[in-house]
């Protein structure tokens, strides 16, 4: 046997059985001290902290109008089918739809046929119950009547009394007359045609002052007071100003909105009933911050907000801060929930989280 693959084994074996069950006295003859007395010392070396650079804006609050935005319509102010509540033929010339009347006007004259004669009639009634009446007192009081034939008098002078006034009223059943000004919504009745109780004569609407429409919802319904100021541009562009009259206090079922109106002047009846219109309704002011679109993030839990700068014992770090969008526009974004005065972080935002520290290169508001 060739005694050179023994001795290298033999060596082998020491090596590693020196390396495995006595490395601790390997490493202390060598100098290279203990594995733990290492970890202790590179515990206690200071580390090297990754700063992240970011461009930050100064920002002040400012005071805002805010609003609640809605989509309504235009209503007419009053609506009235006029409608026959005696029959009898059409006796007047008819009235073209879009005119306008004023109240009292008349607008469909029927047949009184014998309702005059009815009113003669009662009229004559009347002045007979009434000598029955005096007749009866006077006997009465000379002892040659008794009471009961004073109180029957009395009884028919009163019945003939709501006969007059239930023959003029029928009378004046037949002279149907516009309640209030306003414009003709349709032609009224054709001379010649008859009209039952119930059938229509016209539609009046009154357009002065004219109604806005909308609902809101139970969330913003609370900003809204009846006195508000109120702006609305319609489906023709046209834009208007008028004031809320009317806040409904019971929602709606299915949608779980508020009903608002508003009054808006239309003396030279520019607007229409049923035009289509953008509301804004004005609240209380609030402070809010203008700042880039750009800057908005979101956190770990989906929340929207910014990051701002915060100040801690070694330099400037990112913090998180959620904000309330209330509107936007060409300039930016207005933003609620922020303090008075901020730094919000507008480059490199995504890049940071709560606590990393940042060094901070401020820039000016629209750059």
């Amino acid at each position: 046997m060739r005694p050179i693959p023994i001795l290298t084994a033999l060596i082998t074996v020491v090596v590693l059985f020196l390396l495995v069950f006595q490395r601790e006295a390997v490493r202390d003859f060598l100098g290279l001290g203990s594995p733990v007395e290492t970890a202790e010392t590179t515990e206690d070396a200071p580390r090297d902290v990754h700063v992240v650079s970011v461009i930050a804006q100064r920002s002040q609050a400012q005071e805002i109008d805010s609003a609640v935005v809605l989509r309504g319509e235009t209503q007419a102010n009053r609506e009235v089918s006029l409608l026959a509540e005696t029959a009898g033929r059409v006796v007047s010339t008819p009235i073209a739809k879009g005119s306008m009347v004023a109240e009292g006007d008349l607008l469909c004259a029927l047949d009184p046929g014998t309702k005059e004669v009815s009113i003669a009639q009662a009229q004559a009634a009347l002045a007979e119950a009434e000598r029955n009446l005096a007749n009866a007192q006077s006997l009465s009081q000379e002892g040659f009547a008794a009471e009961t034939r004073v109180l029957a008098a009395t009884s028919a002078r009163e019945s003939a009394q709501a006969a007059l006034a239930q023959a003029e009223r029928a009378l004046a059943d037949t002279r149907i007359t516009a309640p209030f000004p306003g414009v003709l919504e349709s032609d009224t009745a054709e001379v010649g045609s008859l009209l039952q109780p119930g059938a229509p004569c016209a539609t009046i609407v009154d357009l002065t002052p004219i109604r806005l429409v909308g609902y809101v919802a139970e969330a913003d319904i609370a900003r809204v007071s009846e006195g508000a100021a109120v702006g609305a541009r319609l489906s023709t562009g046209q834009e208007v100003m008028g004031t809320v009259r009317f806040v409904g206090r019971s929602a709606d079922p299915v949608t779980r909105t508020f009903r608002v109106e508003a009054e808006v002047p239309n003396d030279d009846l520019t607007f229409r009933a049923g035009q289509t219109a953008d509301i804004l309704i004005q609240t209380a002011g609030r402070k809010a911050h203008l700042l880039p679109q750009s800057s908005l993030t979101l956190n770990d839990d989906g929340d929207l907000g910014v990051r701002v700068v915060g100040g801690a014992e070694n330099g400037d770090v990112a913090r998180f801060l959620p904000v309330e969008l209330i509107r936007d526009g060409t300039d930016g974004v207005w933003l609620g929930g922020l303090p008075d005065e901020v730094a919000v972080i507008v480059v490199g935002q995504d890049y940071v989280v709560d606590g990393v520290p940042i060094e901070v290169t401020y820039r000016e508001p629209g750059l």
